[in-house]
């Protein structure tokens, strides 16, 4: 896997890390995005956020691996507690810093995996409940903001995503399988449609592949809680 360090602001000028440092009680946060081979850093708060991001990705350690592949929020209230031998190395390097509690989120939506959102705090503690439910509802939008902007800057998406449908699936399947994923994401029909070019994109399938993996209830994209 390859790291590429994407720019740390938005369209708007805005940080994506910026609604966590405002809505939660913690001190630093990252965000990072997994597709095939390359892993985007999207923002770091500050150069402790960054250096926490560099360590698991250069390691191949630590919770965010665990979050990604997991799809749960991993939680450590406490870096100095015996959570460290889970991830030795990882675990040593933090210890080192100032970081004295980690809680990584994953960005998913359904069944597409888009990356983790990692926060950190200079003290020890647990996330209250309503930081936790905040949490989750920040991560579901980061999840969406994410997604959108992967498909609208791949090159030749409106082909891959628009025309080329394949000669066995018709538009009536497609709306049944749109159909289908709105009922199970509780969604509108337009991003019900967007999840599944999303889950194309991010799998390499085909859009008629996908759907018929929705039809046929191989695939399905109701949200998992956390």
């Amino acid at each position: 896997m390859v790291e590429r360090c994407v720019s740390t602001a938005d369209s708007n000028g805005a940080t994506l890390c910026t609604p966590y440092l405002t809505e939660l009680s913690i001190t630093g946060a990252g965000i990072s995005v997994f597709g095939g081979a390359v892993q985007e850093t999207i923002c770091c708060s500050d150069d402790l956020a960054r250096r926490l991001d560099e360590l698991q990705f250069e390691l191949g350690e630590g919770p965010r691996w665990e979050a990604a592949s997991s799809r749960v929020p991993v939680l450590i209230p406490d870096t100095a507690e015996d959570w460290h031998t889970r991830w030795p190395v990882f675990g040593n390097a933090v210890r080192a810093t100032e970081v004295k509690a980690m809680f990584v989120f994953p960005l998913i939506l359904g069944a597409i995996d888009i990356g983790v959102v990692e926060l950190y705090r200079t003290n020890a503690g647990d996330l209250s409940g309503a930081n936790h439910a905040a949490a989750s509802v920040l991560t579901g939008q980061t999840s969406w903001t994410l997604l959108r902007r992967m498909l609208s800057r791949e090159p030749g998406h409106d082909e891959a995503f628009g025309g080329n449908d394949g000669p066995s699936l018709s538009r009536r399947e497609i709306h049944q399988a749109t159909r289908m994923v709105l009922a199970q994401a509780n969604v509108t029909a337009t991003d019900a449609l967007l999840l599944l070019r999303g889950y194309t994109f991010a799998e390499g399938l085909q859009l008629n592949e996908v759907a018929a993996a929705v039809i046929d209830r191989r695939l399905d994209f109701t949200p998992k809680p956390q």
